[in-house]
């Protein structure tokens, strides 16, 4: 199996000895509490989890802005993305202590992680500016990252973190939600050498399973990996239980019996784009994958990238060799009416638009939301049906 990023073994963060984390949370009791906000609790998850194996916590302001403007920290790692908890507000903080990071997604506000802090920083202007133009590749404000981004503070703390709590994701999740070691372990499990990972927030129509049949035939890869984002999406966005059970249904009617592994992990969305396919792909790594598809437009949003930007990084911003992960790089993906199949529109030239059936997700919402299926040849009829029943219960007077 493919070694993780920079490391012989996963460096999840979570504390596995239960009578540890019992005796942690109760000495947290007696620390500063730190509540944090979505995107600092998504990055414990994360790094618990081990997917963001080699990190050990935090980011200071050093690392963070060399990561921004450079893709590597100062010690000279190649990482695409500053891990951060950034805080706002007036705080008793100081370098040198320990504090309780307290979950703002669970009742209570419940310890989720004890941090060792090593510095207390502020980011000016400038330095967040720096931040959201080499990573978002705009500091406009209507881009959802940079929105979030600039609404979580400027008082960055840094240092490594022990992690008492999977947040809800372990129990909202519980049969979906895994962390990378746990992947790694099942991959084994079924005996798969070579795993390709399809990254997906959203219900998955015909050209996403065609798309995922595809690399595992083009490239002869032993399982797929179809790896649900969890977290924090954008508004209007179908709950993640409802893609897990359009995904289930879709992979139990039309996929090859033992060929899918469905998991989850609890990460927010940042619409960051290359930079963000780049930590895609180092989360898969570390999660056991042999390969990542990336297609058009991945994690992108509105018209602040190209649609293959998330591919040319890896030419020409990832040094060569740094990554063990493969890329398989897709195109948009359609059916044809000639070859009465889906296709990557790449791979036919001789076909003009009117040849392919092509909906819109604006379109296709509306049709699911007016109770009326997509066509077949656009969405499997069990996937729509799941996603209208969604839409009709929503509608209902509560």
């Amino acid at each position: 199996m493919i070694y993780p990023y920079r490391a012989n073994a996963i460096n999840g963060l979570y504390v596995e000895d239960a009578n540890v984390r019992a005796t942690l949370r109760e000495q947290a009791q007696s620390l500063p509490a730190l509540l944090l906000n979505s995107s600092a609790a998504a990055n414990v998850v994360m790094l618990g989890s081990g997917y963001f194996t080699p990190l050990s916590g935090f980011m200071d302001k050093g690392d963070a802005l060399s990561v921004a403007q450079n893709l590597h920290t100062r010690s000279g790692m190649f990482w695409p993305i500053p891990i951060l908890n950034l805080t706002s507000g007036e705080h008793t903080i100081r370098a040198g202590s320990s504090i309780a990071l307290c979950d703002p997604n669970v009742d209570g506000a419940p310890v989720l992680a004890i941090q060792n802090v090593e510095s207390v920083e502020h980011l000016t202007d400038d330095e967040i500016e720096k931040i959201l133009i080499n990573v978002y590749r705009t500091a406009e404000s209507q881009h959802p990252g940079v929105a979030s981004f600039t609404a979580l503070g400027r008082q960055l703390v840094a240092g490594p973190i022990r992690v008492l709590s999977y947040s809800y994701f372990e129990t909202e999740f519980s049969d979906i939600f895994h962390t990378a070691s746990e992947i790694r372990n099942q991959i084994q499990v079924n005996g798969w050498a070579t795993v390709v990972a399809f990254q997906t927030r959203n219900p998955m129509h015909r050209g996403h399973e065609e798309l995922c049949k595809m690399a595992k035939n083009s490239l002869a890869i032993d399982g797929i990996l179809i790896h649900m984002l969890l977290g924090k999406l954008k508004s209007g966005d179908i709950p993640a239980k409802v893609r897990v059970a359009a995904i289930r249904e879709m992979v139990d009617k039309y996929f090859p019996k033992n060929s899918v592994m469905i998991s989850g992990y609890g990460f927010d969305m940042l619409y960051a784009g290359p930079r963000e396919a780049v930590l895609h792909a180092i989360v898969r790594q570390n999660a056991g994958c042999s390969h990542l598809i990336i297609g058009r437009d991945h994690a992108g949003v509105g018209q602040y990238y190209g649609p293959f930007d998330a591919q040319t990084i890896f030419d020409e911003e990832v040094p060569e060799g740094v990554l063990s992960i493969q890329i398989f790089r897709a195109d948009h993906t359609a059916y044809s009416k000639k070859l009465e199949r889906v296709v990557m529109m790449r791979d036919a030239p001789d076909h003009r638009s009117e040849d392919f059936v092509l909906l819109s997700g604006t379109r296709a919402r509306e049709m699911l939301e007016a109770g009326e299926p997509p066509p077949t040849e656009f969405m499997r009829p069990e996937v729509a049906s799941i996603l209208m029943d969604y839409y009709r219960k929503r509608e209902l007077p509560r």
